[in-house]
């Protein structure tokens, strides 16, 4: 695995959307598949509404042509693709519903779907990895009963696609973040474990065809935004960090690598909680971005901050892995 493979397979994804983009963008827009803006959040982002949405599926389309293309399907490889394709359907038929009723799937129903999904994806993992446990950094490799341990994963997966989500609420904000997020696992994927894992060469292409892939989504999703990601592209994606993280044998390290995710969604769970308990809210509105945008921060600075911090969860993240690493050698 050289550096070259991996720069490539960045400005092939990040050309191929760039490219595809304004064509998917004008179909949309014949398509009226216009962004319904809910009314119970800012007032500012009423002025977003109409704005073409399910960008996630061109970045699901230019992601497995390319992974195709350069033959990079393997068993590493192979989870994180299904994933992709099965959530990022499920994603599709939420964004169309929302477009034609302006709420989108039962809640209900896409829970039903996504847990199976992670169901399978982390059932797959357990059994073609031979896995047996949790690796924690620094601390070594717990063992967990099978069923446990499958479920454990499939949680994961479906948190972290609920969190991607509920991140995806800003312009640019979730495709920035995501993009640390995989960069991480990218470097994880280069770096062997002993007793855990060998490189995954093929594993750390698919990440940079998704980081090239979202840095060309992100050159219209920029505020103002031309396209939004919609759920498509963040459920999908969200569920694919998580099956890359477990595949890498590092799950664990999304909790920092992950860090804007998991603040977003525990501002969610935090903000429910106090209200049913104690009557009373702990932030203005969530996810937890809306709450900066009401106390008077610009969307575009809430947007850079959280990709600062998202940045530097991820150097601490690969830097934990790394230290753990030469922990074991």
């Amino acid at each position: 695995m050289s550096l070259l493979q991996i720069v490539v397979a960045v400005l092939l994804a990040f050309i191929g959307m760039v490219l595809l983009a304004p064509i998917y963008i004008n179909l949309l827009q014949r398509l009226g598949f216009g962004k319904q803006i809910r009314t119970d959040g800012p007032e500012a982002h009423y002025g977003k509404a109409g704005t073409p949405t399910m960008g996630g599926m061109l970045v699901v389309g230019v992601v497995l042509f390319l992974a195709m293309a350069l033959r990079v399907e393997d068993a590493a490889t192979l989870t994180p693709m299904l994933t992709l394709v099965g959530v990022g359907i499920l994603g599709a038929i939420d964004d169309f519903v929302n477009v034609r009723t302006g709420i989108g799937m039962r809640g209900r129903w896409k829970l039903v779907w996504l847990t199976v999904v992670a169901l399978l994806a982390a059932f797959y993992i357990w059994r073609h990895f031979d896995l047996t446990g949790i690796n924690i950094p620094f601390l070594g490799q717990f063992e967990v009963a099978p069923f446990l341990l499958i479920g454990f994963i499939a949680f994961v997966i479906v948190g972290t696609s609920n969190a991607v989500n509920l991140t995806d609420g800003l312009d640019g904000l979730a495709g920035g973040v995501l993009i640390f997020s995989f960069v991480a696992y990218l470097l994880v994927s280069l770096v062997p474990v002993p007793g855990v894992k060998l490189e995954q060469p093929n594993l750390a292409i698919f990440c940079a065809l998704v980081i090239g892939a979202l840095a060309g989504f992100l050159w219209f999703n920029v505020h103002p935004a031309q396209l939004f990601m919609g759920d498509s592209g963040a459920l999908s994606l969200g569920a694919t960090l998580a099956v890359v993280a477990t595949v890498n044998g590092q799950l664990p390290l999304l909790a920092i690598v992950g860090i804007v995710f998991f603040a977003t969604i525990m501002s969610v769970v935090v903000q429910v909680l106090s209200y049913q308990l104690r009557g009373r809210r702990i932030f203005r509105m969530t996810p937890l971005h809306h709450h900066f945008e009401l106390i008077g921060w610009a969307e575009e600075k809430i947007t850079i901050r959280f990709w600062i911090v998202a940045a530097l969860a991820g150097l601490l993240g690969f830097s934990i892995f790394l230290g753990s690493v030469n922990g074991f050698r």
